[in-house]
Order: structure tokens, then C-alpha cells, then sequence
């Protein structure tokens, strides 16, 4: 059963966390990854593998090594994702060896039960590794069968090639019929939004000769989308994104009002935001 008993929705359930920014694009814009996580002492201090999905529909799965994953994508969220992947992560630990958890087997969640932010050791870095492919699912003991290496050829096939850059935290390349950048932010939609407006009125707002298309709502953050030219490369926007940087923090650093220019800008992107969960 996955109905909450809370009333109030939470906007920002990663807010608090380690790489808050970083959960968010598990969650929303990275097909295949893992990152680091502990639970606290109180909990045993027991170390977990926060991935982007896992298969069978499985919200968390104990491995037969005794490793602990948590997914993000395959989880729905009531009014509080942290309460839910919470749920899901105890009740993965719990399990026996070799058990997958389901969004469907976990009890309801009400406003006394914890959440990752109460579950997890918030002095643990929330470390980022992009997969090609699926790899990570399967401990070292696994027999991988002609049949389960086919699987995950397949599952790697279809996910889009995605990059984290090194320069700037938060900000993924990725290729589809094009490359895109797409970097969430923590800070304030509204200072978001004006700073890239700012940028965008003087027209410095493109990256490595690419233009800047407009931005996203996830989980509470907004995350902008850079288009870029056809073949670029991750590291090549590694020194452009690094110089992006320096004028978006200018940018965000200035309380002067909008100009006229810098109103019309912005006007233009709020347009075109939309929001994903």
C-alpha cells in the first residue's frame, strides 16, 4: 500500500540532504547511475548504494552479497518522497539476502514515520558515479547467464549516453537527437530565473556556442537546459561551463530590479517552464 497519511505536500523532499541538487537529477534526468550514501549510527551505519532504477519494478533490493540499493525512479511519490524512499530503504534492510522491495508492499506512510533525512548520515557525501549501463545491479557472485547479459545489453542500449561535468556540481551532458546540458540549482527559483534573465538580456547566456532553451521544475529545483551544437562533447564544456558559471553567480549576486530588457527576457523563460513532478 503506498498512501500517505499526510496532508501537506513537500516541495523540496532532498532539501537538507548531501547534493541535494545531485538527488534531484537521479531522480528526474540520469538514466543510469549510482551514488553514496550511509544510514546513521542508530541505524546500524550501514552503507547504501543510491541508484537511478532497478529492475523488476524494485524500489530497493537487498543483494545476495548483502549490499543495499535504494532506486529513485521507480518510486511514485505520496506527498513526501523522502518519507517513501525512507520506507522503502528500511524495509530493503531488513529483508533477507536476495529480496527485492516493491512501491506496492510498503505500508502507509504517516507524519511520525522518518525520513532520509532522519535515516541517512547527513556527514556522508553524496558521491555521483555515471554507468553506461546496468552493470551495478548484479553482485560479483552473480551467475551472468547469456540470458541476463542480453538484458542488460538491452537496458544499456536504450538509455541515453549522460556525462556529469567536473567543473560545476549538478550539471549532466547527455545526447539525444542532440547534445544538451542540463544543470539543477538549489537556489531560489525566482533568483534563478532573474539571474539567467540577466544573462540572457546582454545575450551571454549560450554555452560553448549553444543556446540557452529554457528551464525545468523537479522536485522543488529548477534546472535550466542548455542546447548545444550538433557533436559537442562533455569535455568540451568543461572550460565553457566553468566561465557560465562565474557570470550565472554574478548574475545571482545582483538585487538591482530588472530592466526593461532583462523583464522581457524573463517573461520569455517563465513562458516556457514546465515542471515535471
Amino acid at each position: 500500500m503506498v498512501s500517505s497519511t499526510q496532508s501537506e505536500v513537500v516541495l523540496r523532499p532532498f532539501e537538507g540532504l548531501p547534493g541535494e541538487a545531485d538527488w534531484v537529477a537521479l531522480r528526474e534526468i540520469v538514466p543510469s547511475a549510482t551514488a553514496t550514501a550511509r544510514t546513521t549510527a542508530d541505524r546500524g551505519g550501514r552503507d547504501v548504494v543510491v541508484t537511478t532504477v532497478l529492475p523488476g519494478g524494485w524500489c530497493a533490493l537487498h543483494r545476495e552479497d548483502g549490499t543495499v540499493l535504494l532506486a529513485l525512479h521507480g518510486m511514485g511519490s505520496s506527498d513526501d518522497l523522502s518519507r517513501d524512499l525512507a520506507a522503502a530503504l528500511l524495509a530493503a534492510i531488513a529483508a533477507e539476502p536476495g529480496t527485492g522491495v516493491l512501491p506496492e508492499e510498503l505500508p502507509a506512510r504517516g507524519a511520525d514515520d522518518p525520513r532520509l533525512q532522519d535515516v541517512l548520515d547527513l556527514e556522508v557525501a553524496f558521491d555521483v558515479t555515471v554507468h553506461d549501463g546496468y552493470d551495478y545491479w548484479l553482485d560479483s557472485a552473480s551467475e551472468i547467464t547469456d540470458e541476463v547479459r542480453e538484458s542488460l545489453e538491452e537496458a544499456a542500449e536504450a538509455s541515453i549516453p549522460t556525462v556529469k561535468l567536473a567543473a560545476v556540481p549538478s550539471a549532466y551532458w547527455c545526447r539525444m537527437s542532440k547534445e544538451f546540458l542540463r544543470w539543477a540549482r538549489t537556489e531560489d527559483e525566482d533568483r534563478v530565473v532573474d539571474a539567467v534573465a540577466r544573462l540572457h538580456a546582454r545575450r551571454e547566456s549560450g554555452l560553448a556556442g549553444g543556446k540557452f532553451l529554457g528551464m525545468f521544475r523537479a522536485c522543488g529545483l529548477v534546472v535550466p537546459v542548455w542546447e548545444l551544437p550538433r557533436g559537442t562533447e562533455a569535455a568540451e564544456l568543461e572550460e565553457p561551463v566553468a566561465d557560465l558559471a562565474r557570470r550565472l553567480d554574478e548574475a545571482l549576486a545582483t538585487d538591482a530590479p530588472l530592466d526593461a530588457n532583462e523583464r522581457r527576457a524573463r517573461a520569455g523563460i517563465v513562458s516556457r517552464q514546465v515542471t515535471l513532478r
